[in-house]
């Protein structure tokens, strides 16, 4: 949920945990080889707007005025579609069951307050129910679970794995399960509240004072100040909980995430932590040790609570998950919470969602993540080189700082939380994604992540309700224009789509599907910035350039950010690399890879090379050495 407000990590860090600074351990390249052959793409999808195909998306408006999308609207030929873009996994947003405001009471539902709901539909980050799904989700409300359930196994058949969400930070303030496995009980339903903190309380009170809900500002109502019962500016929880980002007060700011309530790990209100930590040097240990280190300990309640949610998903097929703001979770509770889930699924694909770049060792090596966003480094350098006014320069560095982790660094250039590329306020224009995308899903070994509708250069600029557009709502009722007209009442062949998307669909299909084959990009890596920075006449900041290797296969990456200059150079290998990828002197032929319709001549002589590069504005090329 990267709320907007990521200033309250550093409030909230105390409670959280107490983290040491580790200096930086070398992840051997044999291992990571070991880990994954090829390269893997995450295709995210906001389940309830795929397949929606009304286009009414009226603010603030009702399922039935703007229509939802189904888990039955990924039908066997939506994934096989999906699958031939070029995805290995498909992490549907919004599964677990959250709050919304739609009336489902007969199907044993309680109505959930607008008062603590952001938006008619509800935040997906706001779950009330961690073992069922949304009921918006499904065409028969009884069956719900079923039906996802089928959806995983249509999902698995397509050849693609499956991930959902799990928010261990926060719940929502109203949670209640009414399908909890035997002997599982609530988050809270133990809880002392006569006490601020407790071990294996779920939550924190405030003993004595009832929540208050937030003093709206700005003009803000919620459904938009639509006449609703439950709209009446209060809602009863005494005592009061502390809220998910961290608030301790009884009524929290209309900025904090009020709608849900922070989940206790063991940490007290003073930041101590009430349960054993890993030993020295754990960090090398594999999973299996981790777990056989928690079997003989007593740990808090909630560490328990979610590590079965999440055993409970894995046994119905789930391949992996994508965890919420894990670094306000201490990093012992992953270690524990993995090595159970690796236990069951060695290959269970962790991805979590941490933004301090000096927790980024310690969330993967002591607590177990597979892969982690790159969003501060990677993602927002990428963005400031799209807006024009960032360097190229500035992203060797990168590499080189996260060369020991570059596996596990996933990039993106667009997610749920992030605006859209071909938004005004980013870019304004989703071809100016296009080298950006190519460096993003080549530079490294780690895996590439795309947002449904990306492919297709979905500017978002509709007003739903909560939130601004620039960003697709992930709080209310609607559809997604450019995937509408893909979806194309259903047969999802781009029957609608224009020109204009179909080609960027087209780009983005032969690049993600060239990455998955390649064994070069899960090869070496070496910068070729610096040097030709130094030694190559034209060559400026506004493009950027790499070779990527195996045994097998020899690639030189170079993408073109400016939007109007077409540049010429002749484009250098330092010797050392010349060495490296075995050319002896003489002339090769280089062919790109994406489009098939550049060629050039690689001349090497005296163990240096050249290669003569014309490169359009906004163009990439992938040029594979033919030996």
């Amino acid at each position: 949920m990267r709320s907007r407000y990521i200033v309250t990590l550093i409030l909230v860090a105390s409670i959280v945990f107490s983290c040491k600074n580790e200096p930086k351990q070398t992840i051997k390249t044999g291992e990571t080889k070991s880990v994954m052959k090829k390269k893997e793409v995450v295709y995210q999808v906001f389940t309830r707007l795929f397949g929606n195909t009304n286009t009414n998306n009226k603010p603030w408006g009702t399922l039935e005025e703007n229509g939802v999308g189904k888990f039955n609207d990924f039908t066997d030929k939506a994934l096989a579609e999906i699958k031939d873009l070029g995805v290995t996994h498909i992490w549907y947003t919004g599964v677990p069951h959250h709050d919304v405001i739609t009336d489902y009471t007969e199907f044993g539902i309680s109505n959930d307050d607008p008062d603590i709901v952001k938006g008619r539909a509800g935040s997906p980050y706001a779950v009330k129910d961690y073992y069922n799904v949304n009921p918006d989700l499904a065409e028969n409300v009884e069956n719900r679970l079923q039906e996802f359930e089928a959806l995983i196994e249509r999902s698995h058949n397509a050849g693609l794995k499956v991930l959902i969400d799990i928010v261990p930070n926060h719940v929502a303030r109203n949670y209640q399960s009414l399908t909890n496995p035997e002997g599982v009980t609530d988050f809270g339903a133990e809880d002392d509240k006569t006490v601020t903190y407790a071990v294996n309380n779920n939550f924190y009170y405030n003993p004595g004072e009832p929540f208050k809900v937030p003093n709206w500002e700005n003009g803000y109502q919620p459904l938009g100040g639509e006449n609703h019962p439950k709209a009446d500016g209060k809602f009863k929880e005494i005592p009061a909980k502390w809220t998910g980002n961290g608030s301790r007060a009884s009524q929290p700011n209309m900025n904090d995430w009020y709608e849900t309530v922070k989940v206790n790990y063991g940490i007290n209100p003073e930041g101590q932590k009430d349960f054993d930590e890993l030993p020295e040097g754990f960090d090398n240990e594999d999973y299996k040790a981790h777990y056989n280190f928690w079997k003989d300990k007593t740990v808090p309640s909630s560490w328990v609570k979610f590590k079965d949610i999440a055993l409970y998903w894995t046994a119905k097929g789930v391949d992996g998950f994508r965890f919420d703001m894990a670094e306000m979770v201490p990093v012992e509770f992953w270690s524990y919470m993995n090595s159970h889930i690796k236990m069951q699924n060695p290959d269970a694909f962790l991805l979590a969602e941490v933004y301090q770049p000096h927790l980024y060792r310690d969330y993967i090596k002591k607590g177990k993540m597979d892969y982690l966003y790159d969003k501060v480094q990677l993602y927002d350098t990428l963005k400031h080189v799209m807006q024009g006014h960032g360097s190229t320069y500035n992203i060797p560095p990168i590499q080189e700082d996260l060369k020991d982790i570059e596996h596990h660094m996933l990039h993106f250039l667009e997610n749920h939380d992030e605006q859209r590329i071909a938004s005004p306020d980013f870019a304004g224009n989703a071809e100016k994604g296009k080298p950006a995308m190519v460096v993003s899903a080549t530079i490294s070994t780690s895996p590439t992540m795309v947002y449904f509708g990306q492919e297709f250069g979905e500017k978002a600029e509709e007003d739903l309700g909560f939130g601004d557009p620039t960003r697709t709502s992930i709080f209310d009722y609607g559809s997604v224009p450019s995937v509408v007209r893909w979806v194309n009442n259903k047969q999802f062949d781009g029957g609608q789509s224009t020109e204009d998307e179909k080609s960027l669909r087209d780009f983005y299909k032969r690049l993600l599907n060239f990455t998955i084959k390649s064994e070069a990009l899960m090869g070496d890596y070496q910068d070729l910035q610096h040097y030709n920075q130094q030694h190559t006449e034209w060559y400026n900041d506004k493009v950027l350039s790499f070779a990527r290797w195996s045994d097998d296969e020899k690639l030189i990456v170079i993408s073109n950010f400016n939007a109007e200059n077409t540049y010429g150079f002749e484009l250098q290998l330092p010797e050392d690399l010349v060495s490296k990828l075995g050319l002896k002197d003489g002339d090769y032929q280089v062919e790109d890879q994406l489009y098939k319709n550049y060629t050039s001549t690689l001349k090497v002589e005296n163990s240096r090379a050249k290669v003569r590069i014309d490169i359009k504005p906004l163009e990439s090329f992938i040029l594979k050495i033919n030996e």
